[in-house]
């Protein structure tokens, strides 16, 4: 197993706030760090040694950006697989594009989870106003239709209700595919992220509570108030999905915990997987000693990965749009570390920043 040395470089796939706080946790085990991103006001250019200032087709820029590093990442899943094939080629890229032709589709991610025993709700995939009315002849309302391939916070998203025409959710949902998903009565939404070393070596962070508006997640608590046998439940199905997959770096889960055991006898429900660091896991960067950004460089680097295990209870929360005008205050309370990611323009539904609040010993 190769180890990486201080001083390589890191080449960072995107641009945004989770490749910012991949680079300064990067920059603490003394890495630089190369970004590839198409704008060059992105948050994560700011503290990137260097920047590569291209699309993701453009084949050129790619094949010089994956000469100038010595392991890839990425900060977002959606990264077109035909630009990590072309990176692959020159240096190792973590997640692999047999992870990420998984996780970049709805499809594939509920049927991988179902081939290796773990529950999703009920779906149906469908292809036009027709099939979608049809499945929804199957599946109980309400339900949600969600498109297939991209979207998030919400985007690509209708929930369909009883008297809803079948052809507005499409117009609305607005992509060539989609899935209608069955309503799950949940109790709570948890995620677990899971760190993989090259080695094979896992470590996982606890489950924790999220809680969202608007489709968008607003806060999220550690530890999540579940009982211990379904927060155990939760992590053994994460580290399985993480082992099938064959993710070196980062696995975040996210579960829906059920009020009552289904006929399988199961409490949780995978919802959707993101292999690569979470909203939900920016907690760890002031709870736990070593936080998620920084599992994902000890993985990919192939540096011994740190306990995950928390020193302290924690409450993030998400500052959306002018929830960032808020700053002086948050310096002010005790127990509280101000995490802004830089952006230039503040927008409505727009992630700004986070704040931790730590809340005692764990």
């Amino acid at each position: 197993m190769k180890t990486l040395p201080p001083s390589s470089i890191i080449g960072i796939l995107g641009g945004g706030q989770l490749g910012r706080m991949t680079a300064l946790a990067a920059a603490k085990l003394g890495y630089r760090c190369h970004v590839f991103c198409p704008d060059a006001a992105e948050p994560a250019v700011d503290v990137c040694a260097f920047h590569t200032k291209a699309a993701f087709n453009d084949q050129t820029a790619l094949e010089s950006f994956a000469k100038s590093v010595d392991v890839v990442t990425l900060e977002w899943e959606n990264v077109p697989l035909e630009a990590l094939e072309i990176v692959g080629r020159y240096i190792d890229v973590h997640p692999s594009v047999d992870v990420l032709r998984i996780a970049q589709d709805r499809e594939q991610e509920k049927n991988f989870a179902r081939g290796i025993g773990i529950g999703t709700a009920d779906f149906a995939i469908v292809h036009s106003p027709e099939e979608l009315e049809q499945a929804l002849e199957k599946i109980k309302l309400p339900a949600i239709l969600k498109s297939t391939r991209m979207g998030y916070d919400g985007k690509g998203q209708v929930k369909i209700t009883s008297g809803m025409n079948a052809a507005e959710a499409w117009r609305e949902m607005g992509a060539p595919t989609g899935i209608l998903e069955s309503f799950v009565d949940f109790a709570c939404e948890v995620s677990v992220i899971v760190a993989v070393g090259k080695d094979g070596v896992t470590a996982t962070f606890p489950a924790v509570q999220n809680l969202h508006q608007n489709h968008i997640l607003a806060e999220t608590h550690a530890p999540a108030p579940i009982a211990r046998d379904i927060a155990t439940e939760a992590q053994q199905a994460a580290e399985l999905l993480a082992s099938k997959l064959g993710v070196i770096g980062l696995l975040a889960v996210e579960f829906f915990v059920l009020r009552e055991p289904n006929a399988k006898g199961q409490r949780v429900l995978m919802n959707e997987l993101a292999p690569r660091p979470h909203n939900s896991g920016h907690w760890t960067m002031d709870a736990c000693t070593v936080s998620q950004f920084e599992q994902l460089v000890r993985a990919i680097c192939g540096l011994p990965l740190g306990d995950p295990t928390p020193h302290s209870r924690a409450v993030m929360y998400n500052l959306i749009g002018n929830d960032m005008n808020r700053w002086p205050d948050l310096l002010k309370h005790p127990q509280t570390s101000l995490h802004l990611y830089g952006k230039t323009e503040c927008r409505k539904g727009r992630k700004m920043g986070h704040v931790n609040v730590l809340k005692g010993k764990w």
